[in-house]
């Protein structure tokens, strides 16, 4: 398998908490970077390698706006061009690193690994909800999982695997017969259902109080690459008639925001927003230990899922019908690579 991902877009790096101003390394892409806040607050990206012998640049010194070398003491400013060699006044015009947009947006520090040129902030997912009034966010981890992004991805366009894999979290045995509908886009799938007059799942009983069964939603929403935003929620057997009205019932949003460290490697960046219980913060730790082991659950199926994946080369899956948006999601993401092949052929 190979690191399938569009350059030309906007990836979650890491949390905004996590940029200080003491150098971090980070990896995206199979590439290592050095992350750090100028003095004026804004977060800057360098490729984490000294041009002279190869040294990460993580690993020397913050003075000002600018990382010294720690084994030669090469100075290189925010853009990557070098400012200073120690003993030596003149400076070659290639002795520079490469430099990274960066964005911040919805607790996290976004970077547009592709043409500089074409990093337009207003590009970055963008959750209505996340800071309107009458919702609550509340930011969570970032989970790493050993397996390529796109198995995340698929993971996130499926909502047939919470009524096998979640069963003490996210779904129970009333939605197994339940069949998903779905939409594609240029850029996302939709991918949803609803269970109607069920028992409640494990986490909306304990947050919602039911007196009764409930019905429920699941709205899986992929936008390429990177992006994964479940609307579901519960509401009173009855209560909701129309599938736009589902936020007069308890609904939250998870969010997920995936990084592609590597081929084999992904970060899960997720957050989420709810319309309920706006101003506690213990219901914030208590969603969180729910998600957590929600997500773990996934975590673990799907590293397995590789492991068997790496051991069987030659292995051919069978599909099904569930696999219809997982199977546009893949090729959304091919058309997105081509189209960036595309132009550097032709340029």
């Amino acid at each position: 398998m190979n690191l399938l991902a569009p350059r030309n877009t906007w990836y979650p790096l890491t949390w905004s908490r996590n940029v200080t101003r003491a150098l971090s390394r980070h990896r995206i892409l199979g590439a290592d970077l050095v992350v750090y806040r100028s003095e004026a607050g804004e977060p800057v990206a360098l490729d984490d390698m000294c041009p002279h012998r190869f040294a990460p640049l993580s690993m020397g010194k913050l003075k000002g706006d600018a990382i010294e070398c720690g084994y030669h003491g090469m100075t290189f400013g925010r853009d990557g061009r070098c400012v200073r060699i120690p003993g030596q006044p003149t400076i070659p015009p290639n002795a520079r690193v490469p430099s990274y947009p960066l964005y911040e947006k919805m607790g996290l520090v976004w970077i547009w690994p592709g043409d500089p040129a074409l990093a337009d902030p207003s590009l970055i997912y963008d959750l209505p909800q996340f800071g309107q009034a009458g919702w609550h966010a509340a930011e969570g981890d970032a989970l790493r999982i050993d397996t390529n992004y796109l198995n995340l991805a698929d993971n996130l366009c499926d909502p047939a695997h919470v009524s096998f894999v979640h069963l003490s979290t996210l779904g129970n045995a009333a939605s197994e017969e339940i069949p998903v509908e779905h939409t594609f886009g240029e850029r996302g799938v939709l991918v949803w259902r609803w269970i109607r007059d069920a028992p409640a799942i494990p986490l909306f009983a304990k947050y919602g109080n039911f007196s009764g069964n409930v019905d429920r939603w699941h709205y899986y929403d992929y936008v390429a690459p990177c992006i994964a935003v479940i609307d579901f929620g519960s509401a009173d057997a009855g209560a909701i008639v129309e599938p736009e009205d589902r936020g007069a019932g308890l609904r939250i949003f998870a969010c997920h925001f995936i990084t592609p460290v590597d081929e084999h490697v992904c970060l899960d960046h997720w957050l989420h927003v709810r319309n309920f219980a706006l101003d506690d913060t213990e219901t914030d730790q208590r969603l969180h230990a729910d998600f957590r082991i929600a997500f773990n659950e996934d975590k673990e199926i799907l590293e397995r899922i590789e492991e068997v994946a790496q051991a069987r080369p030659n292995a051919k899956s069978i599909r099904l019908a569930i696999d219809a948006a997982p199977q546009r999601m893949r090729r959304i993401v091919e058309r997105m690579v081509a189209s960036e092949a595309g132009t550097r052929a032709s340029a």
